[in-house]
């Protein structure tokens, strides 16, 4: 999937990914209450609003960006509905020829990360047939763990050819109470780049690795750093817009031909309709306005090539 992500990103001219994290204050009070006067007061109805929303957004974006992130914990907090939701959600939006990023950050000792793997990446044997579960194309990583909770991902991605991204500097600001502390001398953030970069070499797709790496956009220096540590690896980039990460900032993340890394944003695309800017599209002009807001995050980063 490497391969098929790196060519979305050439031929929509987009380094951008699109966060699907419907948190229920995003949604339009229309759609809750249509959802509402159906399900009536119950987690089914969250999730129908959800995925009343996302529907409208994928749609208006699909043919502008190559790839989108569902955040399962927006899903997982409306119990099993929303579990329905979020792989209806993978469905619907692979469908659309998007690329789906699930943002799990799954990792745990080698038997459990196994088993997450085949959940979300590969498949589960029932009887005598292998069926997939929420088949997303990739996945991130917590690699807290070392390396036996990832190689069990690897060997997945190797055999199925998809891709995970390895959580290694994060954009929030106590990321470095753990991430930036000193060990022999450099960060451990260097450290993990310097296994994410091992683990890549063993599973390449053409130029680039299926292990890729989460950098967040809010610390530019040191996403400079990891991009040379990580040759061979994606790195996704959060933190732009809504966590004070900015256009002139990403120039680290990418490599000289403008490649080697993708942009996400979440609320700054899809409750764009909140902003000043795209207020004027209004509650029910919410996946437009989120339209507007992805072109003019394209327009903003083709800036820095």
């Amino acid at each position: 999937m490497i391969n098929v992500l790196v060519e979305g990103i050439k031929k929509k001219q987009a380094p951008i990914l699109v966060g699907l994290d419907p948190m229920l204050s995003y949604i339009p009070q229309y759609l809750q209450q249509e959802a509402i006067k159906e399900h009536g007061e119950t987690l089914e109805a969250a999730a129908e609003a959800v995925w009343r929303y996302n529907k409208e957004i994928v749609d208006a974006i699909c043919d502008i960006v190559p790839a989108v992130k569902p955040q399962s914990a927006m899903y997982e907090q409306f119990g099993i509905p929303g579990l329905s939701v979020f792989q209806r959600t993978v469905e619907y939006c692979k469908e659309k020829g998007l690329v789906v990023i699930g943002d799990v950050k799954r990792g745990d000792i080698g038997s459990t990360s196994a088993a997450y793997a085949a959940g979300h990446l590969g498949k589960v044997q029932v009887g005598s047939t292998k069926l997939s579960v929420f088949d997303e194309d990739f996945i991130t990583v917590n690699p807290y763990l070392g390396s036996d909770g990832i190689q069990p991902f690897i060997d997945v991605c190797r055999e199925e050819k998809k891709g995970i991204f390895i959580l290694v500097k994060t954009s929030n600001p106590s990321s470095g109470e753990f991430q930036d502390q000193k060990i022999n001398g450099k960060p451990l953030y260097e450290l993990v780049g310097e296994h994410v970069a091992e683990w890549a070499e063993s599973c390449m797709g053409d130029a680039y690795s299926y292990v890729g790496a989460v950098v967040g956009a809010t610390y530019p220096e040191m996403g400079g750093v990891l991009r040379k540590v990580m040759p061979k690896s994606y790195i996704l980039v959060p933190g732009y817009g809504a966590q004070g990460g900015t256009a002139k900032e990403l120039a680290p993340y990418f490599n000289e031909d403008g490649l080697g890394a993708i942009v996400a944003s979440s609320r700054g695309i899809i409750a764009a309709y909140r902003q000043p800017a795209y207020e004027k599209y209004g509650e029910r002009g919410f996946a437009e306005a989120a339209r507007q807001a992805a072109l003019a995050m394209k327009e903003d980063i083709d800036h820095i090539f």
